[in-house]
C-alpha cells in the first residue's frame, strides 16, 4: 500500500513539476525578450555597424524566442521544433553571413538568447521554484545551444558560398584578359576594380609547365594563408601567376616573389598594367618552354634573351645554323670542337686572356683557333655585331 502511495505521490510530484514550468514558459513575453536581446546585441562588436536593419534583428531575435520557447514547451525534442529552428537559424546564418558579421559576433549574439532567457525565468520564479529551475538548466541550454550550432553551420555553408562565388566571378575576370581579344578600356577599368589592382599598377607574371607547376602551386598556397592573393589562369598547357609589385621587405607578396624566382618557370619581372599582362604571360610562357635540365630557377628576358631569340628565329622558319653548320663539318671533328670551344670560351667571358685561361692554353692558341674559325665560317667573334649571331644560334 505503502509503495503505490509512493508511486502516485511520484506521479503527482512529476505532474505539479510539468505544470509549474509551463505556467513559467506562459509568462514569457517573447516582445520583452526581444527588446532585451535587442538593447545587447546592438552593443556587441561587430553588430553595431553591420548593414543590417535594426527590424531585421527584432524579426529573427522574436521568430527565434518564440521557437525555443515552443521547444521548451514540449516534453521531449521533436522533430517538427528541431525543423522550426533549423529554419530560423539558416535565415539568421545566411543573413548575417552576406552582411559580413565576424563569426565571433555572431555566435556572441546568439549565446544571449540563454543569458536573456534564463534571466527572465529566475526573474518571474519564486522562491519555490529553484529546484524546478535547476532540473530544467540542461533542457535550456542545450535547446539555446543547438539552435547556436544550427545557425553555426548554415553561416559557414553561406561563407563558404560567397566565397566560391567572388572565386568564381574572379576567375571569369581574369580570364577574360587573357582572351583570344582584349578586353575594352572600360572593361579592363572594371576588372581592375574588380580584382582590387591599380589598373596601371606594375605587375610579376610566371609560368609553370609540366612538373614545375606543383611547386609554383605550393607558393600560391603559402601566400594565401598569409592573406595575400596570388591571382592564377590556365594558359597553353602552363599555370599562369600573376601578382602585384610588392618591394615592402617581409611583405607575403615580396616574400613569394622572391620563392618565385627561385622555381622552375618562366618569369617577367616588370609588366607595366593589365594592358600588357597577356603579352607578358606569353613571353613567360615561352621563357619555360626553353628551361633546361641545368636550369634551377626562374628564366627571365635577361638570362635567357639569346634563346627567346632562337625560339622566335626558328618560329619564322630562317636558317640561322645551316650556313654555319655547313662551314663547320669541313673540319675535322677534333678541330671541329676546338674551334667551337674555343669560340664559346671567347663569347663567354669577352677576353683572350681569361679564355685561354679557361681552356688552359697559350694566348696564341686561343687567337689562331678564332682566325681559323673566321676562315672557316666567315663570321669574326671579336666584332659585337657578328659575335650576336652566334650567342644567339648557339643559345
Amino acid at each position: 500500500m505503502s509503495d503505490l502511495c509512493e508511486s502516485k505521490n511520484g506521479e503527482s510530484v512529476e505532474s505539479t513539476d510539468v505544470q509549474r514550468w509551463s505556467a513559467l514558459l506562459a509568462q514569457l513575453s517573447v516582445e520583452r525578450l526581444t527588446d532585451r536581446f535587442l538593447d545587447r546585441v546592438l552593443r556587441v562588436p561587430g553588430y553595431d555597424s553591420i548593414p543590417v536593419p535594426g527590424s531585421e534583428i527584432r524579426r529573427t531575435g522574436a521568430a527565434s524566442f518564440a521557437a525555443l520557447i515552443r521547444g521548451l514547451q514540449q516534453g521531449s525534442e521533436s522533430v517538427e521544433g528541431r525543423a522550426e529552428r533549423l529554419a530560423i537559424a539558416t535565415d539568421v546564418g545566411v543573413s548575417r553571413a552576406r552582411a559580413g558579421v565576424p563569426i565571433e559576433s555572431l555566435m556572441t549574439a546568439i549565446r544571449l538568447d540563454f543569458s536573456i532567457l534564463w534571466g527572465e525565468l529566475t526573474s518571474i520564479a519564486e522562491e519555490a521554484d529553484a529546484a524546478l529551475l535547476v532540473r530544467h538548466t540542461d533542457r535550456v541550454w542545450h535547446i539555446v545551444d543547438s539552435y547556436a550550432s544550427q545557425t553555426q553551420s548554415t553561416y559557414m555553408a553561406e561563407r563558404q558560398r560567397m566565397q566560391y562565388e567572388a572565386s568564381s566571378l574572379r576567375q571569369g575576370y581574369v580570364a577574360t584578359l587573357f582572351g583570344e581579344v582584349g578586353p575594352s578600356a572600360e572593361m579592363l577599368g572594371h576588372i581592375a576594380g574588380e580584382l582590387q589592382l591599380a589598373e596601371n599598377a606594375p605587375l610579376s607574371v610566371a609560368v609553370a609547365i609540366g612538373e614545375d607547376v606543383a611547386a609554383l602551386r605550393i607558393v600560391i598556397a603559402s601566400t594565401a594563408h598569409r592573406g595575400a592573393e596570388i591571382f592564377t589562369h590556365h594558359l597553353g598547357g602552363g599555370l599562369v601567376a600573376f601578382w602585384p609589385n610588392d618591394d615592402r621587405p617581409g611583405s607575403a607578396i615580396q616574400e613569394a616573389a622572391l620563392q618565385i624566382g627561385r622555381l622552375r618557370c618562366g618569369l617577367v619581372g616588370f609588366v607595366p598594367g593589365l594592358a600588357r599582362l597577356a603579352e607578358s604571360a606569353r613571353i613567360a610562357r615561352d621563357l619555360a618552354s626553353l628551361l633546361t635540365a641545368d636550369d634551377g630557377e626562374a628564366l627571365t628576358v635577361t638570362r635567357a634573351w639569346a634563346r627567346m631569340a632562337r625560339l622566335r628565329l626558328g618560329e619564322s622558319g630562317l636558317p640561322i645554323t645551316a650556313d654555319l653548320d655547313a662551314a663547320l663539318a669541313h673540319c675535322g671533328a677534333v678541330e671541329r670542337a676546338r674551334l667551337i670551344e674555343a669560340v664559346q670560351a671567347y663569347l663567354s667571358t669577352g677576353s683572350i686572356a681569361s679564355s685561354a685561361e679557361v681552356l688552359f692554353c697559350h694566348r696564341n692558341t686561343l687567337m689562331n683557333r678564332l682566325r681559323r674559325f673566321t676562315e672557316v665560317t666567315g663570321i669574326d667573334v671579336t666584332v659585337p655585331q657578328q659575335a650576336a649571331r652566334l650567342v644567339v644560334a648557339w643559345a
